[in-house]
């Protein structure tokens, strides 16, 4: 089992939800660990509490994905604080509904901005570090949106299927460099997406604990071992 102990993570979208658990249990596991958010309020408060809750310093800085610039900057922010990464956990994302017919050109191009773009915007920024180092792990959180489309789910779905496909796309540009790519697709999760109540649902829904629990698994594997994609499901769905 390979440890986490001292490796250099950033995971996005971490001021709530599952992005948080994640960036928790990789502080909690002795990562250096860096999050990053929307909102730079949040953000800040939220590197705050994870760094009381693991007694690991954790660091944060507000960017949002969708913005390429933002994203050059936070990763010139990281390098002069950390260095390269090992580890990129792409969580972040939003969820806009309606018809096809109701979305508004704003509301589509933020979604495919934020939930594709911004994967590969961050890929693009941590991709020389790992090469010159040959190794690293990027993880990308997206749904089992991806690949089951549902009605009033066009942006959202249309972001998540094309980030399975951009994912096992660079799942295979990337293993010969010893840099491994994993998917991990979530099916309902008790958390604030979308505007939700974290609570309802909780007694049947995932929890983002248990996201996070499939990460460590994924990030401690052997390096001759590459798991590729996870779906994970509620085990007793609501009736």
């Amino acid at each position: 089992m390979s440890s986490l102990k001292t490796r250099t993570c950033l995971v996005t979208g971490a001021t709530r939800g599952i992005g948080r658990a994640i960036a928790r249990m990789l502080a909690m596991e002795g990562a250096r660990v860096a999050i990053c958010g929307r909102n730079p309020d949040a953000t800040a408060a939220a590197a705050e509490q994870l760094t009381a809750e693991t007694g690991n310093k954790v660091m944060g800085k507000a960017a949002d994905v969708s913005e390429y610039t933002q994203v050059v900057e936070l990763f010139e922010w990281l390098g002069k604080e950390l260095g390269s990464l090992d580890v990129l956990v792409n969580n972040a994302g939003i969820g806009i509904f309606g018809g096809v017919g109701e979305l508004s050109l704003e509301q589509w191009k933020h979604t495919l901005d934020t939930n594709l773009s911004g994967p590969f915007y961050c890929l693009r920024q941590a991709l020389p570090g790992m090469e010159a180092r040959g190794n690293g792990h990027i993880v990308n959180v997206g749904s089992m949106a991806g690949t089951h489309a549902f009605a009033g789910g066009a942006a959202y779905n249309a972001s998540k299927f094309g980030l399975t496909g951009f994912t096992d796309a660079a799942m295979q540009d990337l293993r010969k460099k010893n840099i491994r790519v994993t998917y991990v697709m979530p099916g309902s999760t008790a958390t604030e997406f979308g505007g939700g109540d974290p609570q309802a649902g909780a007694d049947w829904k995932i929890w983002p604990e248990d996201i996070a629990e499939v990460v460590r698994m994924v990030l401690q594997m052997p390096e001759r071992t590459l798991v590729s994609r996870i779906e994970v499901r509620p085990s007793r769905p609501k009736s």
